[in-house]
């Protein structure tokens, strides 16, 4: 992280995403798809769709070139009794929701058991950090070394926004996005975080 600080000249974008219907339909889906479905792996389906339209976003400089991933792996940052580690979904631009929601499930056991092994730590091209479950609304996360980008969300907060002309509550979730200016610029990383928010914002195209 410290190299990270150093070295990564690091920008920051912010945006939120109405989640009202995502949060609705995660009990159904466990149901039809035999599989608990998180936020976490929706968010996880929308970055992968995204790499996939901006592959900058997976691109990590290599002197003075950008390589980028052949395939999208994003990386999931969690909280466990031996300290923060990162362990990798891989290829997630060619898994279902639900095969994203199984995989993601046995890495969380494993890293809250200590029993990750260092394949599953390595390869990330995108990491997602996620702080909604300790109650903190918005925060700006560290981009990891030979990463382009780290996407860093809060907590869905109940808030009342116009809607029809009515008043509505909806839950809105904020998205921050730290990415590396020497691979993207601000436009190419806002057109990224935008389009996760669509997705995010209509969740059955997140679903097959």
């Amino acid at each position: 992280m410290l190299q990270s600080k150093q070295q990564i000249p690091c920008f920051y974008l912010e945006s939120h995403a109405d989640v009202t219907e995502l949060m609705g339909m995660r009990h159904k889906l466990k149901k039809s798809l035999k599989v608990k479905i998180t936020l976490n792996d929706f968010i996880i389906k929308a970055i992968g769709l995204a790499v996939k339209e901006f592959p900058l976003m997976a691109g990590q400089l290599v002197g003075n070139t950008i390589r980028i991933a052949e395939t999208v792996n994003i990386g999931l940052a969690i909280a466990a009794p031996q300290g923060l580690v990162v362990p990798v979904l891989r290829q997630v631009e060619k898994k279902t929701l639900a095969n994203i929601a199984a995989e993601n499930a046995e890495l969380v056991k494993k890293a809250r058991s200590n029993t990750l092994k260092p394949d599953e730590l390595a390869g990330a091209s995108v990491t997602l950090s996620n702080l909604g479950a300790y109650g903190i609304d918005s925060f700006i996360a560290i981009v990891p070394p030979s990463q382009c980008g780290v996407v860093a969300v809060g907590n869905p907060i109940e808030t009342c926004i116009p809607k029809d002309g009515n008043i509505a509550v909806r839950k809105i979730m904020s998205l921050n996005l730290s990415a590396d200016h020497k691979i993207v610029n601000g436009a190419y990383a806002a057109k990224f975080q935008n389009r996760i928010v669509q997705q995010l914002q209509n969740p059955t195209q997140l679903v097959d």
